[in-house]
């Protein structure tokens, strides 16, 4: 039986309590189930391919073409997490979440935007630590990235960690970055029932553990100044649905489509978070059911429901938020000549105005680096009617 919205809020409260004063966990599996999970794992390990393929490097400069128009730095980017921020699964630069949101908040800032992605394929919410580390120790403080994207959730899920330990290493992370200037978006552990080989009962089993971290993280980030959007129905019923498009070679990782669907759910509050949202969607509507509910509430409700997003409000309450997904703009186009100068090592960073975009004069959509200023200013503006930004907001809402 589904647990209702009142009781996953108390879950969540319970393990988001328990992190933050330093309990070991909150068992929420009999142990007569345990022996029957390990062998249903060991079942979907067969059935899912896998892959050793390194994630595609996505770092550099995306929309370079604004920067005739905006004299001013570009926006700093980052991207913490597992295998889903890293872009695991695809094989152009472009086709990943960080290459996706990069192209897409330049085209609505009309600015240039510098992606800095340190996620690891694999890691669980304890090496937060470490990439925090290594994002701020690339700078100096006053360089910090504006913005940090962070998606992590999965693996702590399959590896049994307990979610009070994961909620509190991700709460460190996010408290690390707020207090670095950053702002934080973090997309909330995703659906792992929706893997199609993985049977039952342990497709219920993951549907509820996901959904549990998942509000808890939500109450974590919350607390800390940062935004949360929830992944997992999102992409649990559309994947479901759609597995052959959405799912890549390996029928676990998301494939270019999954990613963007992924992008699309993020990038209004990527956007929101920057101030690059017109204000007056900042107000709840009750028509699309949105509104301002305690904190534990408003995780729940969020798990349960994909692309949702929750912030702080003062106090215990929070803003419970469905924007509308938006068509993102053509991503950017990555030449063999540029994939190596994305490629080299951490903290390297691309030469100016390469990176994932061909350079000057290839005149491949926003954000590549052509040296026509109106060229730039039409792609702006092709882009921003679809994205939401500016006064036309009419831009139809992309099916996944």
């Amino acid at each position: 039986m589904p647990m209702s919205k009142a009781s996953s809020a108390r879950v969540a409260r319970r393990i988001a309590t328990a992190a933050a004063y330093g309990g070991g966990g909150i068992s929420l599996l009999g142990g007569a189930l345990i022996g029957l999970l390990f062998t249903e794992i060991q079942l979907a390990k067969r059935k899912v391919g896998g892959s050793d393929d390194e994630p595609p490097q996505a770092d550099g400069s995306y929309g370079t073409a604004f920067g005739r128009l905006y004299p001013g730095r570009p926006l700093r980017l980052a991207f913490l997490g597992d295998s889903t921020a890293a872009g695991q699964g695809v094989r152009q630069p472009r086709q990943t979440p960080g290459a996706l949101l990069a192209s897409a908040l330049a085209a609505v800032a009309e600015r240039p935007v510098e992606l800095r992605n340190v996620a690891l394929s694999g890691a669980q919410s304890d090496d937060l630590e470490r990439q925090v580390t290594l994002l701020l120790s690339e700078r100096e403080l006053s360089e910090s990235p504006d913005v940090c994207v962070i998606m992590v959730g999965a693996n702590d899920v399959t590896h049994r960690t307990p979610p009070a330990r994961s909620v509190r290493y991700l709460s460190d992370a996010v408290a690390r970055l707020r207090t670095a200037g950053c702002e934080v978006v973090v997309g909330t552990c995703p659906d792992l029932g929706s893997v199609e080989p993985v049977g039952q009962p342990l497709r219920w089993i993951a549907r509820r553990l996901s959904r549990q971290l998942a509000a808890a993280q939500t109450i974590a980030v919350v607390e800390e100044g940062g935004r949360t959007v929830s992944l997992g129905d999102l992409l649990g019923p559309e994947f479901a649905a759609h597995p052959r498009e959405l799912f890549g070679p390996d029928n676990y990782h998301p494939s270019a489509e999954g990613y963007a669907t992924a992008a699309m759910a993020v990038l209004p509050t990527l956007c929101a978070a920057l101030g690059l949202w017109p204000t007056e969607d900042e107000r709840p509507d009750s028509r699309r059911r949105e509104g301002i509910l305690p904190v534990a509430r408003a995780a729940a409700e969020a798990a349960a429901e994909g692309g949702t997003e929750v912030a702080g409000m003062r106090g215990p309450w929070a803003l419970l938020k469905h924007r509308r997904r938006r068509r993102l703009p053509p991503p950017e186009e990555t030449g063999p000549e540029t994939a190596p100068e994305a490629g080299r090592g951490p903290g390297s960073g691309p030469a100016a105005g390469s990176g994932p975009g061909r350079g000057p004069g290839t005149g491949r959509g926003p954000g590549t680096g052509r040296d026509s200023e109106s060229e730039a200013a039409a792609s702006s503006r092709a882009a921003r009617p679809a994205l939401g930004g500016g006064r036309n907001r009419g831009g139809g809402q992309a099916s996944a």
